[in-house]
């Protein structure tokens, strides 16, 4: 090849190589992206599996919790819905000889013994009313097993010397409904330091009016005092809620389930036979009354078939020792 040709072909060249230059940067370009494209997959790809896995856990950790609470009542939250029986007591102790008293009030100590260790045993355990109240209301937790209310009415000494020890070796507590002017020293009634000492043992307080009197006998006026000041009275003396009511001797109509009301109460029971729900009136919250001479195959018997009955009556001053 001649000088000359080869001077001819120097552009040529130079155009070669220049695109020459052109393909390789191209191709190494495209390397680069390709690289980068599967760093970003895999870095991707990590980050989604570890959010899945988050994830994953925290469902875990949320279906524990919502199963997780124990029997007999549901987490906080939406309101529980058991039904849950009321027992009801007044002596526990023997009748005295020449007692004017009916028999059935006077359950004596060992009975009562008897009677509370079969329920621990049969998977009872004892509640008050405001923790019931405030499973109804909100599900705020029972604790696990079945729940029961253990009442006692009027105020009897032998309540706080023999019915607590009792209880307090379950790990239960009462719910003393007082009468608020106290009973008469002939029928052993509280006094003020053993009613404190109840409530320091961690039991409710709670009343049936300032004399115990049946209410759906007094007048307007009467009827507002034995309600209104038994409640001012514990809530002033004892600095408890007094939030609820026992209807004396069970007796009670619209006119006495209004002024309790009226009064501040969140609700009442009453000595009408069955279980208390949600679903009933407040006011007129069942129970079972316990007598003298019940062995505790007979009470758990009462107990179990007393589940089904109805509701109690609107009015009701049939016969009670409540």
């Amino acid at each position: 090849m001649s000088f000359r040709d080869a001077r001819a072909r120097r552009p040529e060249q130079a155009r070669e190589r220049r695109a020459r230059v052109r393909r390789e940067r191209f191709a190494a370009l495209g390397s680069l992206i390709v690289v980068i494209g599967v760093v970003a997959t895999v870095v991707l790809t990590s980050v989604g599996g570890s959010g899945s896995h988050t994830s994953k856990r925290g469902s875990g950790a949320s279906a524990k919790s919502s199963t997780g609470s124990g029997s007999g009542a549901s987490g906080a939250g939406a309101g529980g819905t058991t039904t849950v029986p009321i027992l009801a007591y007044h002596v526990i102790n023997v009748a005295p000889a020449g007692s004017s008293a009916s028999p059935a009030v006077y359950v004596p100590a060992d009975e009562f013994s008897s009677q509370m260790a079969a329920l621990k045993a049969a998977g009872w355990h004892a509640v008050t009313l405001d923790q019931l109240e405030a499973y109804w209301t909100r599900g705020a937790s029972l604790g696990s097993g079945k729940p029961i209310v253990i009442s006692f009415d009027d105020g009897y000494a032998s309540q706080y010397t023999n019915a607590a020890p009792v209880l307090k070796g379950l790990g239960w507590v009462g719910v003393e409904n007082l009468q608020v002017s106290g009973l008469p020293p002939s029928e052993g009634g509280l006094t003020d330091s053993q009613i404190r000492g109840l409530i320091a043992a961690g039991w409710e307080l709670d009343t049936e009016g300032m004399t115990g009197t049946d209410l759906t006998t007094v007048d307007s006026g009467q009827l507002t005092q034995e309600v209104t000041n038994a409640r001012q009275v514990l809530r002033s003396r004892y600095g408890v809620p007094a939030n609820w009511f026992s209807y004396p001797l069970g007796h009670y109509d619209a006119t006495v389930i209004n002024a309790v009301r009226a009064a501040g109460f969140v609700g009442a029971t009453t000595s009408v036979s069955g279980w208390a729900s949600p679903q009933q009136d407040r006011f007129r919250l069942p129970r079972l009354e316990v007598v003298g001479g019940t062995s505790p195959s007979q009470l758990l018997s009462q107990i179990a078939s007393a589940q089904a009955t109805t509701s109690a009556p609107p009015s009701y001053s049939g016969p009670g020792t409540a």
